[in-house]
């Protein structure tokens, strides 16, 4: 039996936790550089607020409501959720993190009538220790797991756990739940369904396994009509590490010089990095993309990707940011106003045993950089994020008085809440 984990509304939650008075009051999250909505409350939801409609058209579309607004502040979402997942590890043989919101667990030995319980008392046990409300869902199979989440957090009646354990539990989800909503069919497949007649997530587990491959020759699909049919198919190494990573952003507002990129593309690399060593990985391919503003038809357009592949594959900090500086060299263009830029890192493995090369390694000098790079890594999780970073991580701008000014960020973030768990700045004072 699998079950999924997920917080509710994570980055609301997030916000609540310190700022209870907006408990029962629409709140939304915006995106990096306060651009669009990403996250909404319950409350929100009802109002009609959509994901993705831009800051600026709120107080357009919704004149005279009182909503509250945060900047994404992913420091302190980080940290709530390790919380839960620290509590969820404690509770279960065996689990592993899928997202920044949801945690996949395993059970062996467990009666399935203690399953439902054991759910509904994980969400007390969160919400106390946390301040979080969580949902719990429970299947045969991970797809089902998550669809029984789906239903543990729209309906009341389950109290936060829905438990799919019989065929008859199984053939009443499937009915009640559209098939763009299944977990591993994207919007393209779930529009080529629909056409064909397949509405619904019990229309497609009808469907003969020989139209499945027939009609969409891919393995996902298959696996996700298996697995909707009750066949345990998806391997859990698929899900528990990533085999690509990207960190990319739109700039607040546009940049034209080399040097202002390359602090942007730094930052980007040196997060790669850090998410390499937080999943235990190394990777051998770095690879960075720039393009200019589509929506700016009256300006030049550019858009290119390329990418570098390490000698020996790494997780360091410096060596991540030292590759995707040299790609952007290589595709930057003078005389553009570029919006956006990121850094993929590709070709992930496992950080031990580590192939090295013959020629081209020095094994002091990569136990050093193992060691600065925990070490920072350190620093920067007792102190706060950014605390330490590489000297091509800060911006500078001229200050009017002929000296530079250095920040350590240049995401707008007007809203953004303080971090009061991992910051001793942002500690909250009691009166």
């Amino acid at each position: 039996m699998y079950g999924i984990v997920d917080c509710d509304n994570c980055y609301v939650s997030c916000e609540r936790v310190f700022r209870p008075d907006l408990i029962g009051k629409p709140v939304v999250v915006l995106s990096n550089n306060d651009g669009c909505v990403v996250a909404r409350s319950n409350e929100a939801k009802k109002m009609g607020i959509k994901a993705g409609v831009p800051y600026f058209q709120l107080a357009q579309q919704f004149p005279g409501n009182k909503i509250a607004v945060f900047s994404s502040n992913y420091e302190l979402y980080g940290e709530m959720t390790a919380r839960v997942v620290e509590i969820i590890r404690q509770e279960v043989p065996a689990y592993f993190r899928y997202s920044i919101d949801e945690c996949f667990v395993y059970f062996d030995g467990f009666a399935d009538a203690n399953l439902k319980e054991w759910g509904e008392n994980l969400h007390k046990k969160v919400k106390q220790y946390v301040g979080m409300p969580i949902s719990v869902g429970l299947g045969p199979t991970k797809t089902l797991a998550k669809m029984a989440s789906f239903f543990a957090k729209k309906y009341p009646g389950y109290r936060h756990c829905c438990l799919i354990n019989t065929d008859e539990k199984r053939r009443k989800a499937l009915r009640l739940f559209p098939i763009g909503e299944v977990w591993g069919i994207g919007r393209r497949y779930a529009a080529k369904l629909e056409a064909l007649g397949v509405n619904t997530a019990y229309d497609f587990a009808q469907m003969k396994a020989s139209w499945v491959r027939a009609t969409f020759n891919n393995v996902v699909i298959f696996r996700t009509w298996q697995e909707l049919n009750g066949i345990d198919c998806i391997p859990n190494e698929e899900l528990a590490k990533k085999k690509s990573i990207c960190t990319s952003r739109s700039f607040n507002g546009m940049v034209t010089d080399f040097d202002t990129l390359k602090t942007h593309v730094s930052n980007y690399a040196a997060r790669c990095a850090e998410k390499l060593r937080q999943q235990g990985t190394v990777a051998s391919v770095v690879a960075v993309f720039l393009n200019t503003n589509v929506f700016r038809e009256e300006l030049p357009q550019y858009w290119n990707f390329q990418e570098k592949r390490l000698t020996v594959a790494s997780n360091s900090t410096i060596d991540i940011v030292k590759a995707a500086t040299e790609v952007l060299k290589s595709i930057f263009v003078q005389g553009y106003h570029y919006k956006k830029a990121g850094v993929i890192v590709m070709g992930i493995g496992p950080n031990s045993p580590l192939q090295t090369d013959l020629f081209d390694y020095n094994a002091e000098q990569f136990q050093k950089m193992k060691r600065l790079d925990a070490v920072v890594d350190r620093i920067n999780k007792v102190n706060g994020t950014e605390t330490i970073v590489l000297g091509s991580q800060q911006y500078t701008q001229k200050n009017g008085k002929g000296k530079a000014d250095v920040f350590a960020n240049a995401i707008k973030h007007d809203f953004r809440s303080k971090n009061p768990t991992t910051r001793w700045s942002d500690i909250i004072k009691l009166k």
